[in-house]
Order: structure tokens, then sequence, then C-alpha cells
């Protein structure tokens, strides 16, 4: 694709090359005039003179020509990588969009960069940053035309027949050599991508910043999806955007006008079915009585970043609530976003603080995602939390990819077996087998052990004979507002089911 900066022109250089002609000119006519006119020694010398200021006119008109193209350059190329930038995207877009064909943008952002910062220093984000653009370099080779929008973001255009297949199918090639360790003197270290991709047909009128925004939807998309992959943009992402849009604005009012309340389902010991424990539940009820899942609205806090201050929010209240209930542990959830976040750690101090709550009967819980996602930054924050003396507890075990070396690396004090080993074990010997293997490991590394999701009485005996710790599930409790868990500390858990309590 013919794209290259030397052929655009700036106004400054687009008035530079009359104005020298025009001094040239007028020199040459001095120069005849003088011949014309003049004695013969004086038009000599006069002649001589002209040939000068002729050739001093041609040498600045020069000068200036080329530090104008040079500053031209400067202002579309970035300086790092040497590739063109944001601003010579827009202009290539815009020289692309009078051809009568096919327009195709990718938008590249590297996952984990700035943990590469933080763990090893700019001179090495630096590095992997011109080592990626040099890939990107090698997956266009003459086809597609590379830029650095600046950060960790990169972007490739071209256009033609096919231009979106061609661009898929680098992107991907650029994906899969990332699945290899890049090499920045003795470390190796290992770096994602996600990327959106979108496309202007003749047709369509599309500007060059509406192009832009739907490639970084795209690209969000493929994010939320689990990275490393390319997502093409679709006009319903717009929607759900407005949607979400409109559900974050609501879960705001909500968070500010106290829509937003605690339930905590108990969990019980496996041999007395007394109750050790309880998991705090966010609940939101919206003024109109409809009541909106922690499934749809969670998702929305945590792109928005609104989890934090909920996070926050939820731990105050649940450590409020829960002080009084003596010998019995507090469990709350934890999002990735809030593994994540520096401040998570100091906040939570803050709060064990401000409430006496004490720190021992508290246990975080964490899902393998949070931790795959981040695992430099979660092992801190969670070193950080254990120094408390709050305890973290692996969440949803079965639905993902712990291994006895993951478990070794995050040091949990309990695991929860996911409600789906627990059902698929009843019905199938191999699944079985995976759950007593599992009970074994984390007893081997001195860790307790809870099976989630338990409705029947099967289900109970078979975990139970298993060697779980506490059982938590509908068989015994659904999830309650506060004010009944004080009553139920003094009923025995089979006669609070009969009174119709699970």
């Amino acid at each position: 694709m013919q794209t290259t900066s030397d052929r655009r022109s700036s106004p400054v250089l687009t008035l530079l090359v009359p104005l020298t002609a025009l001094t040239l000119l007028v020199a040459t006519a001095l120069v005849a005039s003088l011949s014309l006119t003049a004695p013969l020694a004086w038009s000599r010398a006069m002649t001589l003179g002209a040939a000068a200021i002729v050739a001093g006119c041609l040498a600045c008109g020069w000068s200036i020509y080329s530090g104008a193209r040079h500053l031209q350059k400067l202002s579309t190329t970035d300086s790092l990588t040497d590739l063109p930038n944001r601003r010579a995207l827009h202009e290539d877009i815009k020289r692309l969009e009078v051809r009568d064909q096919e327009v195709a943008l990718a938008l590249i952002d590297l996952d984990g960069f700035k943990d590469v910062n933080d763990h090893y220093s700019h001179f090495v984000g630096d590095a992997i940053i011109r080592e990626c653009a040099g890939m990107l370099r090698a997956v266009a080779k003459e086809e597609a035309r590379c830029y650095r929008l600046g950060g960790d973001e990169f972007a490739l255009l071209l256009s033609g027949p096919l231009a979106g297949t061609i661009a898929e199918g680098m992107c991907r090639g650029f994906i899969e050599r990332l699945t290899m360790p890049i090499v920045i003197g003795d470390r190796r270290i290992v770096i994602g991508a996600s990327i959106g991709l979108t496309r202007a047909r003749p047709e369509q009128d599309l500007s060059s910043s509406e192009l832009l925004r739907q490639a970084d939807i795209a690209m969000y998309a493929s994010k939320r999806s689990g990275r490393m992959r390319c997502t093409w943009f679709s006009p319903h992402f717009d929607i759900s955007r407005e949607s979400t849009r409109a559900l974050d604005q609501q879960l705001r009012q909500a968070l500010a006008s106290d829509q937003l309340a605690i339930h905590y389902q108990p969990l019980v010991d496996a041999r007395d079915q007394s109750i050790v424990a309880v998991e705090a539940l966010l609940r939101w009820t919206r003024p109109d009585g409809e009541s909106v899942s922690p499934s749809v609205f969670i998702p929305v806090a945590e792109e928005s970043g609104l989890i934090n201050d909920i996070g926050l929010w939820v731990l105050r209240r649940a450590c409020s609530d829960a002080l009084p209930w003596e010998g019995i542990t507090l469990s709350i959830n934890i999002s990735a976003a809030q593994l994540r976040n520096t401040e998570f750690p100091i906040n939570l101090g803050q709060i064990l603080e401000e409430t006496g709550f004490p720190p021992e009967r508290l246990e975080l819980e964490i899902t393998e995602t949070s931790l795959v996602l981040d695992p430099v930054t979660a092992e801190r924050t969670l070193d950080v939390i254990r120094g408390f003396g709050v305890n973290v507890a692996l969440d949803d075990f079965g639905t993902g990819y712990a291994s006895i070396g993951f478990l070794r690396k995050f040091r949990f004090q309990k695991l929860k077996i996911d409600r789906s080993l627990v059902v698929e074990a009843e019905e199938d010997a191999a699944s079985r087998a995976m759950m007593l293997s599992s009970i074994t490991v984390a007893r081997a590394m001195n860790m307790d052990v809870t099976a989630e999701g338990v409705e029947t009485e099967a289900q109970a005996a078979l975990v139970r004979a298993a060697g779980c710790d506490q059982i938590q599930g509908w068989l015994y409790f659904r999830a309650m507002p506060a004010a009944q868990i004080e009553t139920l500390r003094a009923v025995p858990a089979p006669h609070a089911a009969i009174a119709g309590v699970h």
C-alpha cells in the first residue's frame, strides 16, 4: 500500500517550492540585465555577484525546504519505534477515504505491559515496544502500514480487495509470535495482545475518528473475552455499550442512595451441621422492586471501575454486621479488579481498624481467573493481606486451570469446590476421583475444604465422605439478611431447614 510520508506535503512545503523558483527567476533576470547594460569588466563582476546571490538563495531555500520536511516527518513519526504515529494514521485514513476500495483498520493493545514497566523498569518496557514494533512490521510486510499510537497501543492499516481478511491474518500472525517469550538481555518476558478490527467499504462514509472508535470497542471486547485474540466490530457492540452505560449510571445511583444490600449464606460444619461461617453476597433491588442479578451488574461495575467503591462498601458493611457474630468466619468475594488495585490492601487495613473486626475471622475469596490475569500483582497483594492476619480462599475450584504448583505458589488457607464438580462427582466416577484427589492435595497443603452448591442429601453425604470440612448450599440455608443470622446461631441447621429457612 503506497502510504509513505514522503507523499504527504505540508502547507509549508507547498509554499516553499514556488518561492524558491521565484527567487531563482528574479536573480536570473538581474544577471541578464546587468550583462546588457554594464561595461564588460563591471558586467563580469556583477554577473559573478548575481550568480553568488542565486546560489545563496538556492542554498537557503533548500535548507528551509529540508528543515520543513524534517519537521513534517517528526510531527508524524513515533520517536521510539520510528513508526508513523496517530496523526499520520488520521491523515492516511482521510486520504484513503476518497478511493473506491475497502479500508481495514486493526487496533492492537499489549496485555500485561504495565507490569513490565512496574517490575523491570521503563528501559525494558521501551525495549519490548521496539521488539513488538519489529514483529508488527514483519507480519505487515509491504502490504500494510503499521503505527504506534502511544503507550502500548499500535495500529495496522491497509486498503484494497479483501483488506479485512488480509488484516485479520496479519493480526493472528502477530498474536502467534507473542506466544513465545521476548528475550531482553537475560530476561524472557511473556506478553500478550488484544486486537480490535473494523473496516469501511466504499459505500460507507466513515471518518478516521469513527474507524478508530469502532476498532477500540472491538479491542476491549477481545480483552473481556480472555485476551490474545482478534474481535471484529459489530453494531450490536454500540447497543450493548449504551445499555451498559445506562446500567452503570443506575448502579452509581444505587450505591449513593443505599439501594444495595448484603445477604449472608451460612456454611455449616460437615460433622454436626452447626453454622461456622457466612458468605457475604451482594444484592440490588431497584426502587420499583425489581431485583438485578449480580451476574448482570458486577461485570458492569468491573468494567467501569466502580467495583472498587462497591467492594469497599461491602467490606465495611459486612465487617460491621458480622462483628457481634463471635466464632463465625466472614467470607467476602474479591474481584480481579480489586486485586489489581494497589490501594486495596491499604483500604482493607483501614476498614479493619475502623470496624474493629478481627482479621483472623475474615476470609477473602479469590477466583482462579483473577490470579491468572495478573499473577505478579496478585501475589504481592495477597502477601500484604496475609500480613494483616486475613485468610485467603480459592473459590470455584474445578472450573479453571489451577495446578498443584498454582496452589503452592499462592498458599491458600481454604479450597472451595465448585458446585459443578460436586454435581458431576455424584453422577460420574471420573469426576468423583477428581474431587477426591483435589481434597487429598488440599489436605497435604494444610488447606480446609468447602463444598459449594450442595442441594441434596446424597450430595451432602458424598462430600462429607470425601473429607470436606464445611458444606454450603440450599440444602441447609439460602442467603438471608443480617438480622436472621443471630437468631439462627442458636438453632441447629436441620431444625432451621425444617422451619423453612433453606
